[in-house]
């Protein structure tokens, strides 16, 4: 697992978009169960392809739509259990 003070800064650059972080198998299975309507789950990682793609990816789309989900959730691959 990667340490806390490697992925904090990553954490945030989806979490100050709006994400709401899961950290545990429990409160994703809460947040996707007690939903309504639709979830933007983002599998986010320390990897290149989520720093050159994913993220911003993510976060561009959600700018350019009026159509945006009604929850959006990241958890972290390699760290949230």
């Amino acid at each position: 697992m990667y340490p806390e003070q490697l992925v904090a800064p990553m954490r945030s650059d989806l979490t100050t978009a709006g994400f709401t972080q899961l950290k545990t198998s429990e409160e994703v299975d809460k947040t996707l169960k007690n939903q309504t309507g639709t979830t933007l789950l983002v599998i986010n990682s320390v990897c290149g392809c989520a720093a050159g793609g994913a993220r911003p990816g993510v976060k561009w789309a959600l700018q350019l739509t009026d159509k945006k989900p009604g929850s959006l959730a990241t958890v972290f691959a390699g760290v949230d259990k």
